[in-house]
């Protein structure tokens, strides 16, 4: 079956997404914005799961989210995207965060001692929380939604929860407060993963997700695996670091690139930060969600790799290096 989700087609009668649940998620609003009408959206309880699913084969693409504009990167998702088999990113998403404090029917302010939700909720919401509900005690749940499919069942400890708008209506719950957040605006970023396959095509507003270890503990070395990309012309639009896992003090890199593999700049920076630290995963090149395209310095265009490459095979074939044909360029190594 054929389908314009990127990534590798579905091999069953629907495109089958897992993403974090249950029903009513962020995640879910997310998933919604690129998958067809007719995919199977299967409901997990953790992003590392969901991604598992596709690694396995019980699902063609998981959604999860990876980035907040208040909390910065979600680490259960970054972690799972550099360890197991390789997945990468065919699509970006953002979903506008607002929450809403919701209570079954007939909850007054004063018997709300305990909210469940999600911990990256919490943190988004707390100062606020505690200048309406002083002395309130956080019961952390796997979603936002959970913590309202919860409240919903009366099978739970806490008396009110925080969720979007979507879960209060799904499973019946009023709203006591609603655009509740201690910032305004909160934006989180999403992404669609798969196993790796054709890439998307190229659009001229891209990035790229890597991650990478630095190969020696010295002074220097990160600024060396920047210097790859700042000396071809290469902008990165996040990098996070995360604990590598065989140490303490070792870290790896988890880094957004503003271009596309397919580009000559980033496939130059790549190369060069192979060479200084092999160990790198490549995890997606995918259009950016905002439509924003690379600012390409001069110097560092595709043609101008490609008349470099045709001075340099012109040269080493006894010419003159002058009256060079750019469509002459090699693919590297020049024999």
């Amino acid at each position: 079956m054929t389908t314009h989700v990127p990534g590798p087609a579905s091999t069953g009668e629907h495109l089958r997404i897992a993403f974090l649940g249950p029903f009513g998620t962020f995640t879910e609003q997310a998933a919604w914005q690129i998958a067809p009408s007719n995919a199977e959206l299967i409901p997990m309880t953790s992003a590392p799961v969901a991604m598992d699913a596709v690694r396995q084969g019980t699902a063609d693409r998981a959604v999860v989210p990876i980035e907040n504009s208040i909390e910065g990167g979600v680490n259960a998702t970054l972690d799972s995207l550099s360890k197991g088999a390789p997945l990468v990113i065919v699509a970006e998403m953002l979903v506008p965060i607002n929450f809403q404090l919701a209570v079954r029917e007939g909850t007054c302010p004063d018997q709300i001692r305990r909210i469940g939700t999600h911990p990256h909720a919490w943190a988004q919401c707390h100062n606020w929380v505690e200048k309406t509900f002083p002395g309130v005690i956080h019961v952390p749940t796997t979603s936002t939604a959970a913590a309202a499919e919860l409240l919903s069942t009366h099978d739970t400890t806490f008396d009110a929860a925080l969720c979007n708008s979507p879960s209060v209506q799904r499973y019946g719950l009023e709203a006591m407060y609603r655009d509740v957040a201690d910032n305004l605006g909160a934006v989180t970023r999403f992404v669609m993963v798969s196993r790796p396959g054709a890439l998307p095509a190229p659009t001229g507003a891209d990035k790229t997700t890597i991650q990478v270890a630095l190969p020696v503990n010295e002074s220097g070395a990160l600024l060396t695996l920047l210097e790859q990309f700042s000396v071809r012309g290469v902008d990165l639009s996040r990098i996070e670091s995360r604990p590598s896992g065989d140490g303490l003090g070792n870290y790896t890199f988890s880094i957004d690139i503003v271009g596309h593999v397919a580009e000559e700049r980033v496939q130059a920076a790549l190369v060069g930060l192979h060479r200084f630290s092999p160990d790198v995963r490549f995890m997606g090149s995918y259009p950016r969600v905002d439509g924003v395209r690379a600012d390409v310095l001069r110097g560092t265009r595709d043609e101008d790799f490609h008349r470099g490459r045709a001075w340099v095979k012109n040269i080493i074939h006894g010419g003159d290096g002058l009256n060079i044909d750019p469509t002459d360029a090699p693919d590297w190594p020049i024999r």
